[in-house]
């Protein structure tokens, strides 16, 4: 037995130091020392031994036993060390290497001239409002003059969500005058932007989601000269000195009289045309409108609690989308909302 056991440690150790990884190792611990390993079978075997023997065997199994555990511990060490080591020269840093440049992200075109346009208003006395976008219809449409019926109320253009057609998401930030008219006394100066949703088909200047910018004037002797002074002063500001623009009679059930404002197409340049077809961007009119406008509705005064007798006032709404697109010169309008970072880089 005593050759026996020398021999398995022999074997045993030449096994340790030849093994390559941790999953070899173990695999080697399990056949020498295991339940059913070589050592284990062996030292079964020491009741057949005298009394005598016994513990001179005993004593030597123990030492066999000892030194193949510090072996495999040994072994143990230096592979995991191998291994740290790989995988430090797999993982290095050159820390002499220059480093990627970082790209600094920017505002977004929209957000770039919403902010010129606060801008424009706050330094003329405007005080910008929000407010939300989930409405009453009574906010919405009821209150500003708009009578069941009317066509903008129909379900093929608004989004309802409720049956009796109470609760929509809004379709102008024009909402946000009457609850500033609720908790605010005259003089009044509002600016409104905000999110609007309309059943329109997205085409190049048209989306369901766009932006609109509500503004609100109330105070004594306002008029309509106030209100076209207004509009030219602002929208030269934002468009340059040069714009070419239009006033339009027009009709909205919230002012009377009313108008529309129109620019200059920055496509066309008012020909209607390019190379020989018609305009994609004012499909051939030459001009893009810009906003609606007018002098605020008695009735929509009185609503508010405001009399119409002592105070008038004008009221107009752009969308923002149009108004990038005039400042900025994009063709189309969906572009805005693609996300495509080529073209959001070129601003």
């Amino acid at each position: 037995m005593k050759e026996q056991l020398e021999l398995i440690k022999q074997n045993a150790l030449a096994a340790l130091d030849a093994a390559e990884n941790t999953a070899t190792l173990d695999e080697q611990r399990v056949k020498w020392l295991g339940k059913k390993g070589e050592l284990t079978a062996v030292l079964k075997m020491m009741g057949k031994l005298s009394a005598e023997e016994r513990p001179i065997m005993g004593q030597l199994a123990n030492s066999v036993r000892a030194e193949i555990e510090a072996k495999l511990e040994e072994r143990k060490s230096a592979l995991s060390a191998a291994a740290l080591e790989a995988k430090l020269a797999a993982e290095a840093i050159d820390v002499t290497i220059p480093g990627d440049a970082v790209s600094m992200g920017h505002q977004h075109p929209m957000n770039q001239v919403l902010q010129q346009v606060k801008d424009i208003f706050v330094g003329l006395g405007y005080t910008v409002v929000d407010g939300p976008e989930v409405e009453l219809a009574s906010y919405n449409f009821t209150r500003l003059n708009i009578e069941e019926g009317h066509p903008s109320r129909d379900r093929s253009d608004t989004f309802y969500f409720t049956d009796d057609d109470a609760v929509l998401l809004r379709t102008q930030t024009s909402s946000m005058q009457i609850r500033f008219m609720e908790e605010h006394k005259p003089p009044l100066c509002m600016l409104a932007p905000g999110r609007v949703f309309r059943k329109d088909e997205a085409d190049a200047t048209h989306s369901p989601m766009f932006h609109q910018i509500e503004g609100l004037v109330v105070d004594e002797h306002i008029t309509m000269g106030d209100l076209k002074g207004a509009l030219i002063t602002i929208m030269r500001a934002i468009y340059g000195e040069d714009a070419q623009m239009r006033f339009r009679p027009h009709h909205f059930p919230f002012t009377e009289p009313s108008c529309e404002m129109d620019m200059q197409c920055h496509k066309c340049h008012g020909t209607g045309e390019v190379d020989g077809a018609v305009c994609p961007t004012c499909h051939g009119e030459g001009w893009i409108e810009l906003l609606g406008a007018g002098m605020v509705h008695p009735e929509v005064l009185r609503n508010c609690g405001i009399d119409p007798e002592k105070y008038s006032g004008f009221a107009f709404g752009m969308g923002l989308e149009r108004m990038a697109m005039g400042r900025l010169k994009i063709n189309d309008l969906r572009l805005i909302f693609d996300n495509d970072v080529r073209f959001l880089n070129q601003f």
